[in-house]
């Protein structure tokens, strides 16, 4: 447990930096203490003494803001930036050198048995606000953009952006022309299918009427 400590203090380092001592690090990051907490936390699942469980978990989720069952298995090198808001679900499981940002969901889709939350593999990154839902898997080096709902499967090496998530990026090929500013919109896409089909319904009830009209003036004559 030290060992791994010392590593979410290392991964600190790694991927912020606004980081400046030790001594900054272990006293003032509110998601490397979320961690610790749910290290220990999750000792005591493990045993099935859960009501301590979840003592410790409560208390870790009103200092910190961050949400973490103590059922949840994550890996070495976990790493939690501005954590507010983050919410990790009883069976995630989060493999080594993952890094979350603030507003994360990994959760559920509703009242299912067994496995329900995600699971996320090796060096993944989940931007703020993204929700990822239900028993699925990121793979590999993927990314998750912020404010994505991720519903499906995710493939390695991979990038995921949208409500839904859909995948834009795969082993450094993109799916799509993709802007920061064009992310995809399939409300509006579906909408614009439907105007167009309208159009088309359009023209032809036009054509009817004109045809009819013909009829009706060749029956006066």
């Amino acid at each position: 447990m030290f060992s791994a400590f010392k590593e979410d203090i290392e991964a600190v380092f790694e991927q912020d930096p606004a980081a400046r001592s030790y001594f900054e690090v272990i006293l003032t990051y509110s998601g490397l203490h979320a961690i610790w907490s749910h290290r220990i936390a999750h000792v005591f699942y493990k045993r099935k003494f859960y009501f301590i469980a979840r003592v410790i978990s409560q208390v870790s989720r009103f200092f910190t803001g961050i949400e973490i069952h103590p059922g949840a298995k994550i890996g070495k090198r976990f790493f939690i930036d501005h954590g507010m808001g983050i919410v990790i679900g009883e069976t995630c499981e989060i493999g080594n050198n993952v890094t979350l940002y603030q507003g994360v969901t990994l959760g559920g889709t509703g009242k299912e048995k067994g496995k329900r939350h995600p699971t996320i593999l090796d060096n993944a990154l989940i931007a703020a606000g993204a929700k990822v839902l239900g028993s699925i898997t990121v793979g590999e080096n993927s990314k998750i953009g912020a404010g994505s709902v991720v519903l499906n499967d995710v493939p390695s090496n991979s990038t995921v952006v949208g409500i839904p998530g859909k995948v834009v990026i795969k082993d450094g090929v993109k799916m799509k022309d993709l802007n920061h500013c064009d992310l995809p919109d399939p409300v509006m896409d579906r909408c614009n299918d439907l105007q167009r089909q309208i159009d088309h319904l359009t023209r032809d009830l036009e054509m009817v009427r004109q045809k009819g009209e013909q009829i009706d003036e060749h029956s006066n004559i």
